[in-house]
């Protein structure tokens, strides 16, 4: 079966929205073996969209359109469906009723435009379960083939996909096979590194054509190896996956840092429960992205102690101690590391200065220059505070997230020492 996907929105084709929609799905289309040749955007202009609806249908099975569910006059997607069925809208009483118990239940009154919502081509069936928003997805026939909708927002899309839409996908297109998955999180090696390690393994997968090995270079998420291995049913292909995984891992080693949405903040702060230890953080450059990073992670207030955002030079000073002299160096990062310890009274310490860009500091030093430092205190041994340099690649922002990942990742290779040395009687997952 082929599916393909069409995105509804003139914000999409104007580049105010960056359409990740489509890739999520066809990520997931591919995942449950279903073909995905072409993914197309149109904006809100029904005649355009019908044609770009019938185009897609006559090249493929089924079509996902993401977006134009909404109770505006430009949410016009049903519209454009029924007009490809050739019937009209009706109201579905109980998507209407299900909309306006929405509304109750958080104590907002209903606008009426919102009965628009409700609407549903004759002949189609709104999905009601799951329905985490307003906007209902809907399955659509058109003869032999079918068209589904879901609405724009992301994560009510993920959960009408996943609920109703990839199902009812796999039972049109008879597939009994299992596909399964998981990312390797990586760090510390280049993608190019990657597969140089691993291009014997990658051989051998080709020439077996299961699992498969797949990169992607995420940003502050790191470099993810993606395998996925297929088998007559879940235990069949979870089998093959756990022994693909076991030869990726062999190869690379502690460059995996976490799998699937395992963060490298969630490793380190496993690694620091492991041991008992509290963390504090010093930042200049990334002033306070390393600290939002870790708080994004359920459960991180009992390792975390905070972070001293010491964006300006006199805020070092002042406030971590660092000695008065240039603050993009190796011995200010240090500095800094140690300063977050004495000032937010943690065990270990985390200093991070450098230049964003997009241009060249005051005193010359170039962009995606960044001094890492870092203070285990009397954890580490007698060196006492340490510190680094990297040249990182990217714009501004870039540079500040690459910052983020290189030192928690710095931390977590010191951490793995560490417990090398003095095994901890808690196993680390």
């Amino acid at each position: 079966m082929r599916c393909e996907v069409v995105a509804i929105g003139t914000e999409l084709l104007l580049g105010q929205i960056v359409d990740t929609n489509s890739s999520w799905i066809g990520e997931q289309l591919a995942l449950v073996g279903i073909d995905s040749h072409f993914q197309t955007k149109v904006g809100d202009n029904q005649p355009r969209m019908v044609q770009a609806l019938r185009a897609a249908l006559e090249r493929s099975d089924a079509v996902i359109v993401c977006g134009g569910l909404g109770p505006t006059q430009d949410d016009i997607t049903k519209e454009a469906i029924a007009e490809v069925m050739g019937v009209d809208l009706e109201l579905d009483d109980d998507i209407a009723a299900h909309i306006e118990a929405m509304f109750t239940s958080r104590g907002r009154r209903m606008s009426m435009n919102n009965l628009r919502q409700a609407e549903v081509p004759v002949g189609a069936t709104a999905i009601r379960d799951p329905q985490p928003g307003t906007a209902p997805g809907i399955i659509a026939p058109v003869g032999d083939k079918v068209i589904y909708a879901t609405p724009g927002v992301p994560s009510e899309m993920k959960v009408i996909m996943a609920g109703a839409i990839l199902p009812d996908l796999v039972r049109r297109a008879g597939i009994t096979a299992t596909i399964v998955s998981r990312t390797l999180r990586t760090w510390g090696e280049s993608e190019s590194g990657l597969a140089e390690r691993l291009a014997g393994r990658v051989a051998e997968l080709d020439r077996t054509g299961n699992p498969t090995l797949a990169y992607l270079a995420s940003g502050i998420e790191g470099i993810k190896v993606r395998l996925t291995a297929k088998g007559a049913d879940e235990a069949e292909a979870s089998a093959l996956l756990a022994a693909e995984e076991a030869e990726v891992r062999a190869i690379l080693g502690d460059l995996v840092f976490g799998i699937d949405d395992q963060t490298i903040e969630f490793a380190v702060l496993a690694l620091l429960r492991e041991r008992g230890l509290t963390l504090g953080v010093a930042e200049s450059l990334t002033g306070g992205l390393m600290a939002s990073r870790i708080c994004d992670v359920p459960g991180a207030s009992d390792v975390f102690r905070g972070s001293v955002v010491s964006y300006a030079a006199d805020v070092k000073f002042s406030v971590l101690g660092v000695p008065e002299g240039p603050v993009v160096t190796a011995e200010a990062a240090a500095a800094m590391a140690a300063g977050a310890r004495s000032v937010l009274g943690s065990d270990v310490g985390i200093g991070v200065t450098g230049v964003a860009g997009p241009g060249p500091d005051a005193d010359g030093i170039a962009a995606g220059t960044v001094f890492v430092g870092l203070d285990l205190g009397p954890f580490g041994g007698d060196a006492g505070p340490e510190a680094f340099e990297v040249k990182l690649p990217g714009d501004r922002l870039q540079v500040r997230q690459f910052s983020v990942i290189t030192a928690l990742s710095a931390l977590r290779s010191r951490l793995l020492a560490l417990r090398a040395a003095a095994p901890s009687e808690t196993a680390f997952p």
